[in-house]
């Protein structure tokens, strides 16, 4: 176990095959739960908020050799020996070192528009950007924010995400739920040399058009290594390609998970 355990939002069937999915940088496990009780209803779900997130504890180290540690640590806990894998952005850069670290233990590999190995001068500019985070004066004003950020995503979306990942700081404002410290970290992180996924653990690369987070040497070096263990599809989408194009995205990952 880690020194302290994550918190772990759950849904669908108890006594389902498990899945673990794990949000990007600055999310939360709860944006889940949409695709979670519409696509996976007859599986057990765990979304962990990451380490630096949501309501999980928000000390250092943010590494993601510690990440991995964490969501290992979860699995411990319930007792799963293995289980199918899913990351979104960050999350699919901890979902893939996971499954470098232990690949007995993940059953299949998906990996929701990655962010691995980005050009350290675009990292550096995203961390920067996050440095001072946004504060907003009320629920109405972080709303509007969100909306404009997820242009495409349901309006119940952007209300759930109000709900939960809004807290007060000391001064009063409400921020969302994250250490900036550990966002800064996740992208000098993202900036590291990509790797790939093993070999022999079945693997979906879900690309979205509409965003540049995949890198295409990634792709072509996630060909050459896993062959026909590799499957690639491109969605029409923004990077929140699982807020943006819900029904798409879930179908993908209920119908391949199954598989």
């Amino acid at each position: 176990m880690t020194d302290a355990a994550l918190h772990v939002h759950r849904y669908g069937d108890p006594a389902g095959p498990p899945v673990i999915v794990l949000h990007g940088v600055t999310g939360h496990g709860a944006r889940w739960r949409r695709t979670a009780e519409r696509y996976l209803a007859d599986r057990l779900v765990l979304a962990p908020d990451l380490r630096g997130h949501g309501r999980s504890p928000h000390e250092p180290p943010w590494t993601v050799e510690r990440h991995v540690a964490d969501v290992l640590a979860v699995m411990d806990a319930e007792g799963l020996e293995r289980a199918d894998l899913v990351g979104h952005s960050y999350g699919g850069m901890i979902a893939l070192h996971l499954a470098r670290t232990a690949p007995r233990r993940v059953r299949r590999l998906v990996l929701l528009d990655p962010a691995i190995g980005l050009p350290p001068p675009e990292a550096a500019d995203a961390a920067r950007e996050c440095m001072t985070p946004d504060s907003f004066g009320d629920v109405a004003e972080a709303r509007a924010a969100r909306a404009e950020r997820w242009p495409e995503a349901a309006p119940e979306a952007v209300d759930d995400d109000v709900a939960e990942h809004l807290e007060h700081g000391p001064d009063g404002r409400l921020r969302w739920r994250y250490e900036p410290a550990a966002i800064v970290t996740a992208y000098s992180e993202m900036a590291r040399p990509h790797l790939t996924p093993p070999a022999d653990v079945p693997t979906h690369l879900v690309i979205a058009a509409q965003a540049d987070f995949v890198r295409p040497e990634f792709v072509v070096d996630c060909r050459t290594a896993l062959g026909p263990a590799l499957v690639i599809t491109e969605i029409d989408a923004g990077h929140m390609l699982y807020t943006d194009r819900e029904e798409e995205t879930g179908t993908l990952l209920g119908t391949w998970l199954a598989g």
